[in-house]
């Protein structure tokens, strides 16, 4: 039984009694009834809302993990971006050696953004940098010795 059936049911059982509603009591019992009636109403439109609401967080919880698989991808290519590009030998005072720093044409540059070591070679465009670590686009300036020994 919902709560508009209980709130009509108690309705029919005081419309039954053939309350005084000219009474002290007959007006309280009447209020109350009247009561009952609107607060059924209204938790039963509440409810028809939180369905509602309810339906639609479920939409959004599955719209949100296709985003979070399209960004775990993208992380994925980030990582085999930070393998090719950043520097992990010598130029960044690393343990480990790696191709770049066997390379005389690389460059080490700070991430304006968040401070991280970057290093690059000479066929990557300086002016279209992008920090592996945070993902920011930055611009390098190369002085012009550095790129006369980058063309040759």
């Amino acid at each position: 039984m919902t709560l508009n059936e209980r709130a009509s049911y108690i309705k029919g059982l005081a419309d039954g009694m053939e309350l005084d509603t000219s009474s002290k009591e007959g007006k309280v019992i009447s209020a109350l009834i009247e009561l009952v009636s609107d607060m059924a109403d209204e938790i039963a439109e509440l409810s028809e809302q939180i369905d509602t609401v309810h339906a639609y967080c479920e939409e959004l919880d599955e719209d949100l993990g296709s985003v979070e698989e399209i960004l775990l991808d993208d992380e994925d290519e980030d990582e085999d971006w930070d393998d090719e590009y950043e520097c992990d030998g010598d130029c960044c005072n690393c343990d480990e050696e790696c191709d770049l720093c066997d390379d005389e044409d690389f460059f080490e540059v700070e991430c304006p953004s968040c401070g991280e070591t970057v290093c690059f070679d000479g066929s990557i465009d300086p002016e279209e940098l992008a920090c592996p670590a945070c993902g920011e686009k930055f611009e390098c300036l190369i002085s012009e010795e550095d790129l006369k020994a980058l063309d040759d």
